[in-house]
């Protein structure tokens, strides 16, 4: 994947994609794998939402892209695709992973081994003093630290890496910087040589969900979380389940059992995750990690976050980010490719009939309706398009109400 960039032209296609109604990182994976490139999807979309049973779909124009491209050149932002040069290989391992990022600031800061420190906003005092000096002496030894921006451990964390590099991903569009009050402080770590990164369009006001979606970056970036102080159902171990599902290291910091800020990274540590009560428990673990490279998730199952969070997840009203995994891909000339076939006729009538509310493995939905996998996989990429297909973990699939 080394040396390979997109032209302007291939750059805007994908923006007007990913920007598409109903096109998230998977199904633009898809999208691109089936059709061969952007551009060739863009045309394929209001037909395949039509077979779907949708007449009509919100298609990114160009002259929408080319304005928020316009937007975000004012700021200095560019838009990194996944597979150039310059997008962070860890990111790149994830199966979530934006196809573009939003970039501000230095990309060579996205190069370095990255840890996540994060934690409640409302921090006690030793809570912030940790994080502070953990964060400063991971910077030390050659860690990046990356956090979300927010108040308490997230700011603490930042402000103690602005001389050694730090990375803030933000819930919203780089014009629409949460919470207002760390304008200072992103500015600050511009200046510094750091990065400032988002998937969401420019001027995007962030809202609720759009912090786990933010989280799953984070920790994607990282070859490992560091949870300081957490609640139970806090973002924060939104954070540490997404790591977990991406395969990276989880540490807790340990609290007293009388501080409800300490429930969640007490929990964590229960669970399995690594104590973390030095900076020698964090680097000891992750030094062999750095030194093998970004690895793939594979082994890990995919899906939801596991049934502890599910409550939380559904209170959150969040988007589907993590869902069934499409195949592996290579980005060579600007286009995600995989082996291709010949197409067997079929009728999406038949292939929904055998769906319903329940969720069924596709690979069983194949079997079951004797069709090609990848016929199958063509009619519910349909499907979802048009808003009638609801992905499941363990690569499952169900049929949602529609027209």
């Amino acid at each position: 994947m080394t040396g390979v960039r997109l032209t302007d032209e291939q750059r805007l296609d994908w923006l007007r994609l990913i920007r598409s109604e109903n096109v998230g990182p998977r199904t633009f994976r898809t999208l691109v794998n089936r059709f061969g490139g952007a551009s060739a999807a863009l045309d394929a979309l209001p037909d395949l939402a039509r077979k779907g049973g949708r007449l009509l779909l919100k298609v990114t124009s160009r002259a929408e892209a080319e304005k928020e491209m316009a937007a975000a050149a004012r700021l200095c932002v560019r838009f990194v695709a996944m597979g150039e040069p310059d997008y962070p290989k860890t990111l790149q391992a994830i199966d979530t992973a934006p196809p573009l990022i939003a970039v501000r600031g230095s990309t060579e800061v996205l190069a370095k081994p990255c840890v996540a420190v994060v934690g409640s906003r409302n921090a006690s005092a030793a809570g912030l003093t940790f994080a502070e000096r953990l964060s400063r002496q991971l910077g030390e030894a050659g860690y990046v630290v990356v956090s979300g921006l927010a108040r308490g451990i997230d700011t603490r964390a930042h402000r103690a890496t602005l001389d050694t590099g730090t990375v803030a991903v933000l819930a919203g569009g780089h014009d629409r910087v949460y919470p207002a009050e760390n304008e200072a402080l992103l500015h600050s770590i511009l200046e510094n040589g750091g990065a400032v990164l988002s998937e969401m369009p420019m001027g995007w006001e962030p809202r609720g969900r759009d912090f786990p979606r933010r989280n799953r970056i984070v920790s994607g970036l990282s070859y490992g979380v560091v949870v300081v102080e957490a609640a139970r159902r806090s973002g924060s171990l939104i954070t540490a389940r997404f790591a977990l599902e991406q395969g990276r290291e989880v540490f807790a910091v340990p609290g007293s059992p009388l501080d409800p800020r300490a429930e969640g990274t007490n929990d964590l540590i229960r669970d399995g995750a690594n104590l973390c009560a030095s900076i020698e428990h964090v680097t000891s673990v992750l030094e062999p990690l750095v030194a093998a490279g970004p690895q793939t998730n594979d082994g890990v199952e995919e899906g939801r976050p596991p049934d502890e969070t599910e409550e939380l997840w559904d209170e959150l009203d969040l988007p589907e980010i993590a869902r069934a995994p499409v195949g592996p891909v290579r980005l060579e000339g600007g286009f995600f490719e995989e082996e291709s076939g010949p197409e067997a006729p079929v009728s999406g009538t038949d292939l929904i009939a055998l769906l319903g509310p329940s969720p069924i493995a596709i690979d069983d939905l194949a079997r079951q309706s004797g069709l090609p996998i990848r016929v199958v996989q063509t009619t519910l990429l349909e499907l979802e398009l048009a808003g009638r297909l609801e992905r499941h973990g363990g690569n499952a699939v169900s049929l949602l109400s529609g027209p």
